[in-house]
């Protein structure tokens, strides 16, 4: 996504690593979770995907 600033946050809850990914502009926030052990570059892309999706739905990006 590009010029947006997005906040990326990755917290471990047991097993389960936590990330949550806001849109500054927007303020719209998404958290998914995934396995601790999966890498954190992979956990970090699938937050923005999932986030960009939402930014779509809501109409706030194209």
């Amino acid at each position: 996504m590009k010029n947006r600033e997005i906040i990326v946050e990755l917290s471990p809850v047991g097993n389960v690593m936590r990330v949550t990914a806001m849109d500054v502009q927007s303020l719209t926030e998404i958290v998914i979770s995934g396995p601790a052990t999966t890498p954190e570059k992979m956990l970090k892309q699938n937050a923005v995907r999932r986030l960009e999706y939402v930014l779509k739905k809501k109409g706030i990006i194209r």
